[in-house]
């Protein structure tokens, strides 16, 4: 099943609300990054096991480990959990970065260093979700994380 496929299967898998949820944050990010490559990560690790939630990616960084291994992966992506979505921004030095700069403006969420969840859009400012992704996806890539 090629990716398109993959993220279509995906997004019909979640309940109504979620889904149109997930598909509203789908056309808000290639809204702001038309050109963007997309990736599916279905959430298992090399071994088969189920490690993560499923995850549509949007955009290609290297990443560079501490140890000076690199890997390609997404720059933003989302997931459905339980509790709601989380959209993750991945690269980013500063884990105060987005509670910092998008916090307060941001809604009802829990921000970590490279992750925002929420229960529904309706908790969020979108313009404020929209302007961090379009920041993000712009951004030069010049990341790297902690150890592999």
């Amino acid at each position: 099943m090629d990716t398109r496929a993959q993220i279509d299967a995906y997004i019909a898998s979640q309940p109504e609300a979620k889904r149109n949820e997930m598909l509203t944050l789908h056309q808000l990010i290639f809204g702001v990054s038309p050109d963007s490559q997309l990736s599916f990560l279905d959430g298992r690790n090399s071994d088969g096991k189920i490690v993560t939630n499923p995850n549509i990616g949007y955009g290609l960084q290297t990443i560079r480990y501490a140890d000076g291994s690199t890997r390609e992966f997404y720059k933003v992506g989302i997931s459905a959990n339980t509790a709601g979505i989380s959209v993750y921004i991945v690269g980013l030095e500063d884990k105060q970065y987005l509670s910092q700069t998008y916090g307060k403006r941001l809604g009802k969420t829990k921000i970590t260093g490279y992750c925002i969840k929420f229960r529904s859009l309706a908790d969020i400012d979108i313009r404020v979700l929209e302007e961090m992704i379009a920041e993000h996806m712009a951004r030069e890539p010049a990341h790297s994380l902690g150890t592999a």
